[in-house]
């Protein structure tokens, strides 16, 4: 889900930059602080993916050994 939101807050920041570049004014929908917000935003979903991803990897690897020891 965090890495869902995070592409989704990518997409947003990419448009923006996009449709800043095609305008004919040459300027962004959004301002430089609504830029800087997006991409911080994105990077703490990024890394709120990062942790989950490694909770879950670690917690099935506990589970794989403590069913291993069980098996002997």
């Amino acid at each position: 889900m965090a890495y869902i939101v995070a592409i989704i807050l990518v997409a947003c920041f990419t448009a923006n930059v996009t449709l800043g570049a095609i305008s004919e004014t040459g300027t962004a929908p959004l301002g430089i602080v609504a830029e800087m917000v997006i991409l911080f935003g994105a990077s703490i979903f990024f890394s709120i993916g990062i942790l989950q991803s490694e909770a879950h990897a670690k917690s099935t690897t506990t589970k794989d050994k403590i069913n291993i020891r069980r098996k002997l």
